[in-house]
This record gives C-alpha cells, structure tokens and sequence, in this order.
C-alpha cells in the first residue's frame, strides 16, 4: 500500500504567499483611491463650474428691481462714483438691465413702464429665498416689498384694514395715508414698522418715489446709477453692481429715499447723513455709504404731503 506525504509549507512559502497577498490588497486599495480621487475631483470641478455660471447670472434669485429716471428722483451725487466711467465694466441703460432681469425667470418675471419716468419690475421666482417677496398696486400706486412685518396683525387693526391684507398692501395703504391726511411725521410710521423689510413705491399719480430700509439691515437693498443717470435699486448686490459700474453702494439702513427730498435717516430723524466714499479691492472708489452725523441736528421731520415742510425737510 502506498502511503501519500504531506509537506507542510516551509516558512519561506508562507512568507512568499504573505507578501503577494500584501501586495494584492496594496494595489486594490490604490485602485480604490484612484477612482475616488477621480470622483471627487470630478464633482469639485462641477461645483466650481456651476458656482461660476451662477456668478456670471448677475440677476440671479433678484425679485425686484426699481429703475427711475434722472429727471424724476435726486440720488446723493457721492452715489455717482467718476471711476465707472474708467471702469473696464461700462454701467448699463435701463432697458439691458431690466433684460437682464427678466431673462432670469422669463415665464414668471413681470415689469411695468411708467412711460419715460420709471420702471418697476418683479419676479415671484420658485427658487428657495429666506425672505418673501410681495407686489401689488392700488389705485395708482405700486409697491415691490421684501421681508415680512412681525406686528402685521396690529397695524392692520390701527389702520381699520381688512385681515386679508399683506404687507405690499400695508405699505401702500400707510404711504396714502400719510399722502392724503399726513396725521403723522413719517418716520413715526416708519418705526411703527416691526420685522425685517426693504420695499420700493412708486405713486404713479404724482410721479412720487419713495423707497426704505428696516434698522437691523435683515434685508439688504442696494442702489445705483446706470448709464444714463437713472437711479436703480433692488434687493440683489449682484444686479447693481453688474448694471452701474462702480457707482453703487447699500442703502443704508433705517433710512428712507424720497424722489422730491433724497436720503434721510428716519431712525434718527433730528441727524443729516454724512457719506463717507467706498473703496472696492481694487483701491478704487465705488459710491458712498451714508451714515448718520451724530453730530449735526436738523428741523423736524414732516407728514408726506405736507408742503410747507416739506420745503424745509432737510435742512
């Protein structure tokens, strides 16, 4: 009978069989690295694509957009900066920009001309924003707003209104209000105002704008002068500043803009505004923030539609 033996593996091959084995998982593993650098690098470079078609969209996610001309409104002249005419951007007319607008949201974007004095235009867009956007007009009076107003409910009750009413409807109700019957100086309306908002008006019957910032700065608007002086506004920093070159700036806060008696402070109505030039990265002024001159002091301010103080508002 014949008897079969075994050989145990010498240290040697078990060694050997070791090593390969390490080798085997070494370069699974490499492989496993490669593919996911190369996922990886692939999904950075597709970000980065992306990020850079959204910048190049300078009126992305914009809901509205004010553009009024020069004979109708008095911008701060330190808005105008003498560098966007040596800027290699050249600030756009009225109607490029409100293409560019519109263009970003064709089905939904609206606009309304008030013939050669303005144009207001809005887009209720889809796309996620933190704050909501309101339009609405009213006997001849228009109103784009950002934000929402916490003590909505309250003013509705003070001004006899119906609880339907939003806060685009508000604001146009107050505005004729104070227009009309004028019971009380604007900027005690305007603090009356609790929430984060920034709205546009334009009274087509008297060719009025008016326009105003909340205090806390929740919601930023920004303003500048296009190519053929008009003054254009809108919640988007990336729409000024693509439309009006480097004259551009915030508006400031707690402030408000009247067509006929420019910029004041109504959170510190007894203060005039000091500007104080902006410098961009480049070293080149780019318009003017506007502060409030602790101190210097002024007249009061008057009810809207009061003429005789009107005059002296200001002042």
């Amino acid at each position: 009978m014949t008897h079969s033996t075994y050989h145990y593996p010498s240290s040697k091959d078990i060694t050997k069989s070791h090593f390969l084995s390490a080798i085997i998982a070494l370069l699974i593993l490499v492989h496993f690295f490669e593919k996911l650098y190369t996922l990886l690098r692939e999904v950075k470079r597709n970000k980065k694509v992306e990020i850079f078609k959204e910048n190049l969209d300078p009126a992305i996610e914009a809901k509205m957009l004010g553009i009024f001309k020069q004979k109708l409104v008095n911008p701060p002249q330190e808005l105008n900066s003498p560098a966007s005419l040596e800027s290699s951007k050249n600030s756009k007319v009225p109607d490029e920009i409100l293409h560019d607008f519109i263009s970003c949201n064709p089905s939904n974007a609206f606009s309304i001309n008030f013939g050669n004095d303005g144009i207001l235009a809005y887009s209720p867009s889809n796309n996620t924003s933190k704050h909501q956007g309101l339009f609405c007009g009213l006997d001849n009076i228009y109103c784009a707003f950002m934000g929402s107003l916490d003590n909505l409910s309250m003013l509705i009750k003070q001004y006899g209104l119906s609880k339907g009413t939003n806060e685009a409807n508000f604001i146009i109700e107050a505005y004729r209000t104070l227009r009309d019957r004028g019971p009380y100086p604007v900027d005690q309306v305007l603090k009356e105002l609790d929430g984060s908002f920034g709205f546009v008006i334009y009274d087509n019957k008297d060719g009025t704008v008016f326009f105003a910032s909340d205090c806390n700065g929740k919601i930023g608007l920004f303003w500048g002068i296009a190519a053929d002086g008009s003054v254009v506004i809108s919640e988007k920093l990336e729409l000024i500043k693509a439309s009006c070159a480097k004259s551009f700036a915030p508006f400031p806060t707690g402030c408000l803009f009247h067509s006929e008696h420019g910029l004041m402070s109504y959170e510190h109505p007894m203060k005039k505004l000091k500007p104080i030039p902006r410098i961009d990265s480049e070293g080149v002024m780019c318009g003017a923030d506007f502060f409030v001159d602790s101190q210097s002091r002024k007249s009061m301010m008057p009810r809207v539609g009061s003429e005789a103080n009107w005059v002296n508002w200001g002042s």
